[in-house]
């Protein structure tokens, strides 16, 4: 039987992978983590490369920002967004290299 301490356990555990998780679960978050695995982009970039409008792309940094995936930098007017680390990028890229590979059924 679970208890208490058990799922607070399981919370203390699996709860920030779970939201990584959750941060990446919408295809145009998907889309902008594996552009900027290549490397660090504006806003403007981000729209062009994606072909998505730039309120969306700005909601979904946002929202990237605040799981702590991407940090921004002012350059001027200009905000540069990147990941904030190379495990970002190594735990988006085996999920999804992953998800590219033929299944076996």
């Amino acid at each position: 039987m679970a208890t208490d301490a058990h799922r607070r356990d399981l919370e203390e555990d699996f709860g920030p992978v779970a939201e990584l998780f959750a941060a990446l679960a919408v295809p145009v978050r998907a889309a902008i983590v594996h552009r900027l695995t290549e490397h660090e982009r504006s806003v403007g970039e981000l729209v062009e490369t994606l072909g998505v409008s730039q309120p969306l792309v700005s909601q979904h940094l946002r929202t990237l920002r605040l799981a702590g995936l991407v940090s921004v930098e002012r350059e001027g007017r200009r905000a540069v967004y990147r990941l904030t680390d190379a495990h970002v990028a190594h735990v988006f890229l085996d999920a999804y290299h992953h998800s590219r590979e033929p299944g076996d059924g």
